[in-house]
């Protein structure tokens, strides 16, 4: 899936994955691979920077994991990005019904 096409929704799709459960960037693109089928693949040049920017917002924390002796920066969703979160997926419900309601009426 092309970059431009997240726009606007990779913000939700991060903090649902890491409301999953805290992860690593790594383990965080894994599970949205695995999640989309393989369709949202993301480059480290797409994932780091949206994770920084989401922990900027306060919408993420993070902190310094070692684990097998590599030492790795684990994301977790704040009580803003849990609410942030919740917000996003009604939005992101109301606007998928609206397409979908023109798309099955056109």
């Amino acid at each position: 899936m092309k970059r431009e096409t997240l726009k606007g929704h990779l913000d939700l799709l991060l903090l649902a994955v890491v409301g999953a459960g805290a992860a690593h960037g790594y383990h965080i693109a894994r599970r949205l691979a695995e999640a989309s089928g393989g369709t949202l693949d993301l480059p480290e040049g797409t994932l780091y920077p949206a994770l920084h920017r989401l922990e900027s917002k306060n919408l993420l924390s993070s902190s310094w994991d070692t684990v097998g002796g590599r030492r790795r920066r684990v994301y977790d969703l704040t009580p803003e990005g849990k609410d942030a979160l919740a917000r996003e997926r009604l939005e992101w419900g109301s606007f998928a019904q609206a397409v979908e309601s023109v798309l099955d009426t056109v």
